[in-house]
């Protein structure tokens, strides 16, 4: 019996330079949040416009008539938000890219004030000041854009759709989502 608690603590110690060693794996990509989403169907989560912005709320029916779509969860206090707002307008008015917006616990005036101040490059907005929109998509904080195709999700981005590499990364996974 004594040999057995001799070796507890040698077992331990394998047990965790095993989670250590999948840790630092080269093939492990830390960045990556899967998503339970992706080959589903839109959440189906309807969420009222912007009061002060008018126009359309998010409604998942008219999201699924899209042949491909945007769907970005953003917030006026998230700065990574407003570095990607810009890349995200590009997308909207120069490929005709259908960008479906919910803002996530955001107050409607702060908002409001932030979209006229940067532009609208929404074709819809939700605005969803419990976060329950961010239950029903699962995500991990703002900002989040996940591409649609038909009604269904096909990709996920966590983070500001910024610089060469994540433009890059983002824009291969829109030109894969057109092809299919």
């Amino acid at each position: 019996m004594d040999r057995i608690w001799a070796l507890l603590p040698l077992a331990i110690a394998f047990v965790l330079g095993g989670f250590l060693f999948w840790g630092l794996s080269s093939d492990r990509d830390p960045n990556e949040i899967p998503s339970a989403l992706i080959g589903q169907g839109v959440p189906d989560m309807t969420l009222d416009p912007i009061p002060q912005m008018g126009g359309l709320g998010f409604d998942p029916d008219v999201i699924e008539q899209e042949e491909l779509a945007l769907v970005n969860v953003f917030a006026s206090w998230c700065v990574p938000c407003r570095a990607e707002h810009a890349p995200l307008t590009r997308m909207s008015e120069d490929e005709n890219l259908p960008i479906y917006g919910i803002n996530y616990r955001d107050q409607a005036d702060d908002a409001a004030e932030w979209l006229n101040e940067l532009g609208n490059p929404y074709k819809g907005i939700g605005h969803d000041i419990a976060g329950r929109a961010g239950i029903e998509w699962g995500i991990s904080g703002v900002p989040e854009t996940f591409i649609v195709k038909n009604g269904v999700v096909v990709h996920r981005h966590v983070g500001p759709i910024v610089g060469d590499v994540v433009t890059r990364e983002f824009r291969a996974a829109l030109d894969a989502a057109r092809a299919e």
